[in-house]
């Protein structure tokens, strides 16, 4: 079976662990990534989600912070803040440094964002076809109440997500292009899943590359979406309060109605749902309610095989 799966953040990279887990070794899983955390510092080019990904399917992430390099150090960052960096609110660990350092070489050699993620795969073994959502550099924004607009980042992770939301824009994401391989893997592909990651910003980014929801609208294959939200909290992160500024109840029937059914011009054609939302009404969708905390692969395994099941697979 072919699985192309949409994900970004911590949340995204376990789920596609136990989609690894269950597609088995003979699986094909294709991961089709969030890139509008990407961002350039120090002369770098970062890509939080794809590195997080990259590092959890390949056994070389911190299993406690969820993201970052297993026994990463922090020289060159203490010595950034000591040289007074106005960047050194970012964390980049030495280890994670070497991925910035590789990938950013190959781009200025002429490289695509698709081709040096496959290099830098390539050392990990992944056993899942990782793909940025585009080659093109486009970026995620916030536009605050009071602070003026700033890079996803510097709200995250130097702000805390303090500062008020007016709106997010994927500034760049209208000219930009799906990534090679990104349409023919969706158009191909015998399931479709969403998963667990905040919608509004990091599958947000995904769809709003021109041809990409076309391609999963058309796609022959069905599309099952995973709730991030169990009762009305997300799992990880701040859905929450991205959610609120799109107007969008903190809820998996909230989350559900704004992917939409595909019926109906939307997105999905089932919507699993945690035990705890069992009830949970989608106008045109149907809903299965299955444990969705992501305790380890086997678990995270048993929501896939639920999602193929819902799916008619």
């Amino acid at each position: 079976m072919r699985i192309v799966v949409l994900a970004g953040g911590v949340g995204g990279a376990r789920f596609l662990s136990g989609v690894k887990a269950w597609a088995g070794p003979g699986g094909s899983v294709t991961a089709v990534v969030n890139v509008g955390d990407n961002v350039t510092m120090h002369g770098l080019t970062i890509c939080p989600d794809l590195d997080t990904v990259m590092y959890t399917l390949g056994g070389g992430n911190d299993r406690q912070r969820g993201w970052g390099r297993a026994g990463e150090t922090w020289v060159v960052k203490e010595e950034l803040a000591a040289y007074g960096s106005p960047q050194s609110w970012f964390g980049l660990g030495d280890r994670d440094l070497a991925t910035h350092l590789v990938r950013t070489g190959m781009l200025a050699a002429g490289r695509t964002l698709s081709e040096a993620t496959a290099e830098l795969c390539r050392r990990w073994d992944l056993g899942v076809e990782l793909l940025p959502a585009s080659d093109d550099h486009f970026e995620t924004h916030v536009v605050t109440e009071n602070d003026g607009t700033m890079h996803f980042q510097e709200w995250w992770v130097r702000h805390r997500g303090a500062p008020g939301v007016v709106r997010f824009e994927f500034d760049g994401a209208a000219t930009a292009t799906a990534a090679s391989g990104v349409l023919a893997a969706i158009a191909g592909a015998d399931l479709v899943l969403i998963g667990p990651s905040n919608p509004v910003v990091s599958i947000g980014p995904i769809l709003a590359v021109p041809g990409v929801r076309d391609a999963i609208v058309k796609s022959p294959a069905p599309v099952i979406g995973v709730s991030g939200i169990i009762g009305d909290a997300p799992v990880l992160g701040m859905a929450d309060r991205c959610l609120r500024a799109v107007g969008v109840e903190c809820s998996a029937a909230g989350v559900g109605g704004l992917y939409g059914a595909r019926s109906s011009g939307g997105l999905l054609d089932g919507w699993l749902v945690d035990t705890v939302d069992a009830g949970t009404v989608v106008d045109g969708v149907p809903v299965r309610a299955v444990p969705l905390w992501m305790r380890d692969d086997a678990a995270t395994a048993a929501m896939v095989a639920a999602a193929v099941e819902l799916a008619g697979r």
